[in-house]
């Protein structure tokens, strides 16, 4: 997903550079005028193919019943990492969506946090609480935005079926 966003970043900043180029040889404020209102349509055109907030939600939803099964297992690294790409993957959305992406942020900065702690912690009676609590709050949430037809359920499975959720790891064993 981070490459995707670095590659669609190039990709606009490479269409603004040619386009001040063409628009900048120009002499008359109109073709100026025309060359950024071609270019705001470039630049909008580009945005709308980046995932808005249901797409990155769904690999949250996904990396969330994953942390829960690392954990569960004792792969403390495991859960850390999903923790940091759950976050990761909204990224987009603070482009396309930015008020519903300061909600997510305010989530995953405040009502998440015990989650990390638990966590950096390996404490799974703290994450078991902390993992609830997120899973309610997450409901209440969707319910306050208009969303009250989607509504999280603690799974017995992780998403990820071909992951060993039960190697012994540290949570300060993932990379940076």
């Amino acid at each position: 997903m981070k490459k995707t966003f670095l590659a669609l970043l190039f990709l606009v900043t490479l269409v603004a550079a040619i386009s001040l180029a063409i628009t900048g040889c120009g002499d008359s404020t109109t073709t100026a005028t025309s060359g950024n209102a071609d270019l705001q349509k470039q630049i909008d055109d580009i945005k709308a193919t980046v995932p808005k907030f249901a797409i990155p939600m769904r690999e949250v939803g996904d990396r969330f019943e994953d942390m829960n099964a690392a954990a569960q297992g004792g792969n403390w690294a495991l859960a850390a990492y999903m923790s940091k790409y759950m976050n990761n993957a909204m990224k987009p959305a603070k482009l396309t969506k930015p008020e519903e992406y300061k909600t997510w942020s305010t989530f995953y900065t405040g009502t998440f946090d015990p989650v990390n702690k638990a966590v950096t912690a390996k404490d799974i009676s703290a994450f078991d609480k902390a993992y609830a609590d997120s899973i309610s709050s997450c409901n209440s949430c969707h319910e306050a935005m208009g969303y009250k037809f989607i509504k999280i359920l603690k799974q017995n499975t992780p998403a990820d079926q071909h992951v060993d959720y039960t190697l012994k790891s540290e949570p300060g064993d993932v990379p940076k």
